[in-house]
C-alpha cells in the first residue's frame, strides 16, 4: 500500500514538473531582461490594488486583443498614478507603451487593443506620483499577432492616415470623469507583416506619440509602439471643468527593424479637435 502510495506521489510529480517548468519559463523575459531594463533597482509590488489588468484568457484575434487597465484610486492632486506601463513579455518588442495621466484626468484608466505574438504574460505596471510602483498581470493564449495580415487594403488605410474621431459618453457633466474614445486610422505596421501582393515584409510604420489635453491642459500623454493594433482605439478618462476643446496630436515613425530603435525615420504629426459642451 506504501509502495502503491509513492508510485502515486511520483506519478503527481511527473505531471506537475512540466507545468511548473512551463510556469518559471513564462516569468523569464521578465526576470532576466525587462524589470532590471525599465525598473532596475526598484521594488514592485505585485498587487491588483491600484490598478486591475483585464485581458481575455484566450485570445479570439491575436492581432487585437481588448485589453483595459482600470485604477482602483481617484485622481486627486496630493495621491494619483502618475504613469501605467504595458508589456507583453513575449513579443519580439515587448514594450507595448506607456500613458502618463495627471490629477485632471479624473481615472487613470486605459483601453485599447493589442499585438500578442505568442502564449504570453500581459503586464501593467503603475507608477505613483511618489514613486511607489505596483504590478498586476494576467496570463493570455494567443499567437502570430505581430505577423497577422493587416486585414484591410493597405492602399485605402494610407488615404485614410493620420484621421481620428473622437467619441464621448452622452450627457458629459462639469466636475466628474467622462470616458472619451479616440479612433485613429493609421496601419500600425509591426515590421513583420507579409504584404499579400508583393510578399515582400514592410517595414515598421507606427504611432510613436499621443498627445490628449483638453483647454490646452494634458489629459494623457503616451509613448507607444508596435503592439499596439492597426487603426488604434483609446478609451479614457477627462473631466471638464467647462465647455471647451479637447485636441489629439499624434505622430509616427518608421523603423526597417521591428525590434531595434537605433535607427528610425520621423513621420507626420496629425492632430483632431472636439468641442465640449457639459
Amino acid at each position: 500500500m506504501k509502495i502503491q502510495k509513492k508510485l502515486l506521489s511520483c506519478a503527481v510529480l511527473l505531471v506537475l514538473l512540466p507545468m511548473v517548468t512551463m510556469a518559471a519559463e513564462d516569468e523569464a523575459a521578465w526576470n532576466s531582461t525587462l524589470k532590471s531594463e525599465y525598473f532596475a533597482k526598484q521594488a514592485i509590488e505585485e498587487s491588483n490594488k491600484v490598478i486591475e489588468l483585464e485581458t481575455p484568457y484566450r485570445a479570439e484575434d491575436p492581432a487585437i486583443v481588448p485589453i483595459k487597465v482600470a485604477a482602483k484610486i481617484k485622481q486627486t492632486k496630493e495621491h494619483y498614478i502618475k504613469k501605467i506601463l504595458v508589456f507583453v513579455d513575449k513579443n519580439p518588442f515587448p514594450y507595448v507603451g506607456e500613458f502618463e495621466f495627471t490629477p485632471e484626468s479624473g481615472k487613470a484608466d486605459i483601453a485599447m487593443r493589442i499585438r500578442v505574438n505568442t502564449y504570453s504574460y500581459v503586464r501593467a505596471i503603475a507608477q505613483m506620483n511618489d514613486g511607489k510602483l505596483y504590478m498586476d498581470k494576467k496570463f493570455v493564449k494567443a499567437s502570430g499577432g505581430c505577423s497577422a495580415p493587416i486585414g484591410t487594403d493597405y492602399d485605402e488605410a494610407m488615404k485614410r492616415l493620420g484621421k481620428m474621431k473622437f467619441r464621448l459618453d452622452e450627457g458629459v457633466k462639469v466636475g466628474e470623469p467622462s470616458l472619451v474614445q479616440l479612433l485613429i486610422s493609421h496601419p500600425n505596421l509591426s515590421g513583420m507583416q507579409m504584404d499579400q501582393v508583393t510578399r515582400f515584409v514592410k517595414p515598421s510604420h507606427f504611432i510613436e506619440n499621443m498627445k490628449i489635453s483638453f483647454d490646452g491642459k494634458p489629459v494623457l500623454t503616451a509613448k507607444t509602439d508596435i503592439a499596439i493594433s492597426t487603426d488604434p482605439n483609446f478609451r479614457f478618462y477627462f473631466v471638464p471643468t467647462k465647455a471647451g476643446e479637447l485636441k489629439a496630436e499624434i505622430s509616427d515613425t518608421s523603423c526597417q527593424s521591428p525590434t531595434s530603435r537605433a535607427v528610425c525615420t520621423k513621420g507626420k504629426t496629425y492632430a483632431e479637435t472636439f468641442k465640449v459642451q457639459p
